[in-house]
């Protein structure tokens, strides 16, 4: 297998490692009470997710799905940031993997003409708070959220990131 990280747009072939990938994460690494059921937009990206300003990206190494992250068009020139996960071998600067799907997300966005993409997470998730903090998100108070913001029950930190300026 080659070192190199690719990212591509979400295909359904991808969809079981996506499901297996992030619920590896949310339970066994975080010990988050959430499963498959609880995350539908998991077993409908497309009509979620890859509509408007949206989309779900893969990133991949080889043919192993190693992380993942989506834009949800919430309307009003704005996105949510969803389902940023990176398998705990693929973090880190070695890969970049973080890095490339997020860097993938904003230029979408940019390409899209999108102000602004919020995400929200867990308080669980601290090198995740890090690394969005390093790349230009500013913490924000709920609310400061925008109305059409699709808060989930386990995010309590907020972030805002201005795509231009």
């Amino acid at each position: 297998m080659t070192e190199i990280i690719m990212v591509k747009e979400y295909s359904s072939g991808h969809q079981p490692q996506i499901v297996d990938l992030i619920l590896n994460i949310q339970q066994n690494e975080y010990q988050i009470p959430i499963t498959g059921e609880d995350q539908p937009d998991l077993l409908n990206v497309e009509d979620f997710y890859q509509k408007g300003a949206g989309n779900f990206w893969v990133a991949l190494h080889g043919d192993k799905v190693v992380g993942t992250v989506a834009l949800l068009d919430i309307h009003n020139r704005q996105t949510a940031l969803r389902k940023m996960f990176v398998a705990q071998e693929y973090r880190g600067k070695v890969f970049g993997t973080a890095s490339l799907l997020l860097n993938n997300a904003k230029a979408w966005a940019e390409a899209k003409s999108v102000d602004e993409i919020y995400l929200g997470t867990t308080l669980q998730f601290v090198a995740a708070h890090r690394f969005y903090e390093k790349n230009g998100f500013q913490e924000i108070p709920v609310d400061a959220l925008p109305e059409n913001f699709p808060v989930m029950q386990v995010d309590k930190k907020f972030y805002k990131y201005n795509v231009i300026g």
